[in-house]
């Protein structure tokens, strides 16, 4: 099967779309639901989205004196998460200006004057020098980029030698009991719960058929492995509902 690369299409959804074309509707749709993003994430998931974040910021361990670089970091809740940590500090990069914007003033309002600094900016082409950050992060954002080994690289790239990368994503379901209850809420309720609360329906309808699209557990660690990372290790999180993707730059 022709990679993305190679065919010059990808995924939108269950859509065949150009390269060129895929960032752009990926803007329309956070631009979309910016303001609303974090209580639309709380209402999808039961708030179980939080106990999968702190999972991965308890595996990350921040420790004084290190240097987070959080991508398509959105409003900023792992930046939120790192920084609780004194002496740490977080870039947040994402390609929605909107989406910087909203969290950059929830951040002001906290009081996070200095500990997080705001960036829009491209997962494929990230405006951060190489070897500069301690650890890389990405939660729910690896799918909507166009060239996924582009952005593997990239983050890679940024690292330190001795750095970590974590990626927290939606996977396919482990249970086949869950599997069709899970299908039935993500095709049926989401997209009326997004309609209801953002007035967006189809903004949700692609985030729900994004994550059918998006490689299993296994397949995305071996992307990790060609992009350079190390030993690569894969959690499944709430029956499979989500993984969380460990590599190391070493």
């Amino acid at each position: 099967m022709p990679t993305p690369e190679t065919s010059g299409e990808t995924d939108f959804g269950f859509e065949r779309v150009p390269l060129e074309e895929k960032p752009r509707r990926v803007r329309r749709v956070f631009d979309s639901v910016a303001s609303r993003y974090d209580l639309m994430n709380d209402l999808m998931s039961g708030g179980i989205h939080r106990l999968w974040k702190a999972e991965m910021i308890r595996r990350l361990n921040p420790r004084p004196g290190q240097l987070l670089l959080d991508v398509a970091g959105g409003t900023g809740d792992i930046a939120e998460r790192f920084v609780a940590t004194a002496g740490t500090e977080a870039i947040v990069c994402d390609v929605n200006q909107a989406m910087v914007e909203t969290g950059r003033d929830r951040a002001i309002d906290r009081g996070r004057l200095r500990e997080i600094a705001w960036v829009c900016g491209d997962a494929e082409a990230l405006p951060v020098a190489s070897r500069s950050v301690d650890a890389v992060t990405i939660a729910f954002g690896l799918r909507n980029v166009a060239r996924m080994d582009a952005a593997l690289a990239e983050m890679r790239r940024v690292l330190k030698p001795g750095g970590r990368f974590l990626c927290l994503e939606f996977s396919p379901v482990c249970s086949p009991l869950l599997a069709p209850i899970y299908d039935l809420y993500s095709f049926s309720v989401l997209p009326r719960i997004g309609a209801a609360v953002t007035g967006d329906r189809e903004a949700y309808q692609y985030l729900v058929e994004s994550i059918r699209r998006f490689p299993d557990r296994s397949e995305l660690a071996r992307h990790m492995e060609a992009a350079g990372f190390e030993q690569v290790t894969v959690r499944s999180l709430s029956g499979g509902i989500a993984a969380l993707h460990s590599g190391w730059r070493l």
